[in-house]
């Protein structure tokens, strides 16, 4: 056999060890790791100099923007970010326009994504007005369903129970994912409309109308309607230790409860939005530092299963604006989550055998994607390959993303992504885009 790349002088994670070996690429696969001198002849060779090689990486979730929001980000743009963040894998969330909630609207989005994306692309849908059509979309290439608490977005009526616990099992019966934004939108609404009266609008009173007990609440209420539905609830950017204690008492009885935090929530703290203003308002908010350590101690417990960046690329002018109230919310993450995490390893405030499992691992179990998530034989070659000691300086200038701007511009970070291969190709090579757009695969839940 002669493959198509043979990767000589590796340290690979495989299996919870890291092992100097020799990889070898066939049509994409992974056809043999082992010693060098076991390796078949190859039509290219490369030689890794002892860079350390792991699983190609997964985010979660993602906001890719592109159709008539490209003018923030677009499926180039964004997974360009995401290969030079070290992601082979990115999950879009549906609150696009137009929104992503119908087989016309998902087959339109996957048709644009074909010819644009550099790496594997999946594509949530947010739920349809007509539940009969869940399933058409499940088949249709959804890798799940987002569902927004804090707001009315998407075909279910977000007030009502009952629609919802219909949303629940009709997703579940499609064997479907279903992410949740838990904020409790009656109360946002309510604070909101008190702070407006009384003619506040600075980042403090954003904070205090997004509250603790506004995600604590949205996440019972979620729990509790999915009842018997069998359908897997995944809670996405958990924000408060009694959020998370609240989802880990659920896991105690329920297998398929699962949830994510942002680098945001475990870097910064609710001091971070009064030093960067309205550049630092998200939804949820950063919060108290003890919420910050609360998370940290659950992603390094196995209570929290996965990182997102929750990257949401906006313009400076969006950004910038007077009111609170009227700031878009988010920022961008698919290029500083990665550096920030290895950090935290480099510190020994994260475990490196979490970091795999938040970024690769567990987000493969999760939504089903079987041939990713782990080197092995005849799993997809989607590598994501790191200097673990480089010392350097996140400069936000430099972002692939449209959105050239960050809280964390200036960071000294240690490790850094330097090369990024989507079954077998490189796509990204120190910090160079080299493949075309097209070169990413569209992905779905099998």
């Amino acid at each position: 056999m002669i493959a198509d790349l043979v990767l000589n002088n590796t340290k690979a994670y495989i299996k919870g060890e890291i092992l100097e070996c020799s990889i070898a690429i066939e049509d994409g696969k992974f056809v043999k790791i082992g010693k060098q001198p076991q390796m078949p002849n190859a039509d290219q060779k490369v030689d890794l100099h002892g860079m350390l090689v792991l699983p190609g990486l997964i985010d979660g979730h993602v906001h890719l923007r592109d159709e008539e929001k490209a003018y923030k980000e677009d499926f180039i743009s964004g997974t360009s970010a995401a290969a030079a963040g070290g992601f082979t894998t990115v999950l879009d969330m549906p609150n696009n326009l137009p929104l992503t909630n119908s087989v016309e609207t998902l087959k339109n989005r996957l048709d644009i994504a074909k010819r644009r994306t550099l790496v594997n692309v999946g594509l949530y849908s947010e739920f349809p007005e007509r539940l009969m059509e869940i399933p058409q979309i499940s088949r249709e290439g959804a890798v799940g369903f987002k569902l927004f608490m804090g707001n009315q977005i998407g075909g279910l009526n977000v007030d009502d129970n009952q629609v919802l616990e219909a949303g629940f099992r009709t997703a579940g019966e499609a064997g479907m994912v279903v992410a949740v934004h838990a904020e409790d939108k009656d109360q946002i609404m309510f604070n909101e409309q008190q702070f407006k009266k009384a003619k506040r609008d600075c980042v403090k009173d954003f904070l205090l109308a997004h509250t603790e007990q506004t995600e604590v609440q949205a996440i019972k209420r979620a729990l509790k309607i999915t009842g018997d539905t069998n359908v897997h609830l995944h809670f996405c950017h958990v924000t408060s230790k009694r959020g998370l204690e609240t989802i880990k008492e659920a896991k105690k009885t329920r297998k398929k409860v699962t949830c994510e935090v942002t680098p945001n929530h475990l870097m910064l703290t609710s001091a971070d939005t009064a030093r960067y203003g309205m550049m630092a308002i998200m939804a949820p908010p950063l919060r108290a530092k003890i919420h910050q350590e609360a998370l940290l101690e659950g992603v390094n417990t196995g209570v929290i299963d996965t990182i997102g960046s929750d990257h949401a690329p906006h313009t400076i002018e969006e950004k910038s604006v007077n009111s609170v109230w009227e700031v878009k919310v988010g920022i961008p993450g698919l290029e500083t989550t990665l550096p920030l995490m290895l950090t935290l390893v480099k510190k020994n405030r994260l475990t490196f055998q979490r970091l795999v499992e938040v970024f690769a691992e567990k987000p493969a179990e999760i939504y089903g994607l079987i041939n990713k998530g782990k080197l092995e034989k005849e799993k997809d070659a989607d590598l994501t390959i790191i200097n673990y000691n480089q010392h350097w300086t996140i400069n936000a200038s430099k972002f692939k993303s449209k959105a050239k701007f960050s809280l964390y511009n200036g960071w000294e970070a240690i490790g850094k992504p330097i090369k990024t291969y989507v079954k077998g190709i490189l796509i990204m090579d120190e910090d160079e885009i080299v493949a075309r757009p097209g070169s990413g695969k569209i992905i779905q839940k099998q």
